[in-house]
């Protein structure tokens, strides 16, 4: 691949998702029962070694392992549920059950997000969680509940989360599930072990009444609007500023992180904080920040990837293709390129895909220059 600013490429791509499983039975049961027609991929991650991993969500029934690495076996790429099988078995509390976004920090540890929900049924106790699990050396770090009270079992859909190790900080956007929707930000205090819910119903965190967005001249939901609160998230590279986007919606926003790290702080004053950057001109997904400043998004009804300036307080397109059909997830490698997936969602979860087109589920590769890492990487 030429290495001009712009250039990409596939780097994967499926009709289907496939899985290497442990046994006969496993593999029968999930091909007999066309369980991979509900596997759709969401957050596709690199480690340090180069190594590529895909989370899949138990949205719908008999999703072999909701986090996976990915495996080339004769050319094509299979999904192993990783840490382990066990590590992603279904009613175990310890176990991832639904991981959605999530991340691979500057240290070579995984932060995975597990929503909970099983089939979008209410969490039991214990689900709903963020769970650091250290690559390099294969082992569990911590694993944090978030409790009812943070995150409703019944009504929330934590979605996106970013890692501040530097001054020890996790932030999560948490959807809402239910109708009225009950979208708002979890912070979470590394150091003394707390969460705090914040901008809970906020404005920020809501849907857009009447918002109904279409892709490719498709709607998400043939019958009603889909109403999507707080979702792409993404972290300035100096840690200094959040931003997030509901899905339902095209506005991005901003908040100073000093206003959600002190506790003490009250609900009324960061709701007063919280800075409307505008209109970029197409809903949003997946966000993340590059070690030089800059706010990557995924363009859903521009099909592509879009770049916030904040030295500019500009929006533009970055690139852009009839194939990327619901752009989600993104990450940096560290070489210089942007990493992301389309996955069809809205055609995935109402049986309209072609499931003999190779190209239904594409991983891509975008050049960004040299030096370009994550926004985990400022100090390098």
């Amino acid at each position: 691949m030429s290495e001009n600013i712009g250039d990409y490429e596939i780097l994967f791509h499926w009709s289907r998702l496939d899985w290497l499983f442990e046994d006969d039975q496993a593999a029968e049961e999930f091909y007999d029962n066309e369980y991979w027609k509900g596997a759709m991929p969401a957050g596709f991650k690199t480690d340090r070694d180069g190594s590529y991993y895909l989370s899949v969500p138990r949205w719908e029934a008999g999703i072999p392992g909701t986090v996976n690495k990915i495996e080339v076996v004769d050319g094509r790429p299979m999904l192993v549920a990783y840490p382990s099988w066990e590590m992603n078995a279904v009613g175990d509390m310890f176990a991832l059950q639904s991981v959605l976004g999530w991340e691979i920090d500057e240290q070579n540890r995984a932060w995975f997000l597990d929503q909970g929900h099983i089939q979008g049924a209410p969490c039991q106790d214990g689900a709903q969680k963020i769970v650091c699990w250290d690559l390099t050396k294969n082992e569990l770090v911590e694993s944090v509940p978030v409790p009812d009270e943070i995150a409703s079992y019944e009504a929330s859909f934590l979605n996106d989360l970013m890692v501040d190790n530097l001054n020890g900080f996790v932030y999560i956007t948490d959807s809402g599930l239910t109708d009225p929707n009950q979208g708002g930000l979890i912070v979470y205090n590394m150091k003394i072990k707390e969460l705090r819910r914040v901008l809970h119903q906020h404005e920020s965190t809501q849907d857009v009444p009447g918002y109904w967005f279409q892709i490719a001249g498709k709607p998400v939901w043939k019958d009603r609007p889909m109403r999507t609160g707080a979702d792409g998230i993404a972290l300035s590279a100096d840690r200094k500023t959040l931003y997030w986007c509901p899905l339902t919606g095209r506005n991005l926003y901003c908040i100073d992180t000093a206003l959600l790290q002190d506790f003490s702080i009250p609900q009324e004053k960061i709701a007063e904080a919280v800075v409307d950057l505008g209109d970029k001109g197409t809903n949003t997904d997946g966000m993340s920040a590059d070690n030089r400043g800059k706010i990557y998004y995924t363009m859903l009804e521009g099909k592509g990837i879009g770049i916030y300036d904040p030295d500019q307080g500009s929006f533009s397109e970055f690139i852009s293709d009839d194939r990327m059909i619901w752009v989600d997830g993104m990450t940096f490698d560290n070489m210089g390129y942007l990493l992301f997936n389309n996955n069809r969602l809205h055609e995935l979860f109402q049986g309209d895909l072609d499931w003999n087109d190779e190209y239904n589920l594409i991983i891509w590769k975008a050049y960004l220059g040299k030096g370009v890492k994550s926004y985990l990487h400022y100090r390098e």
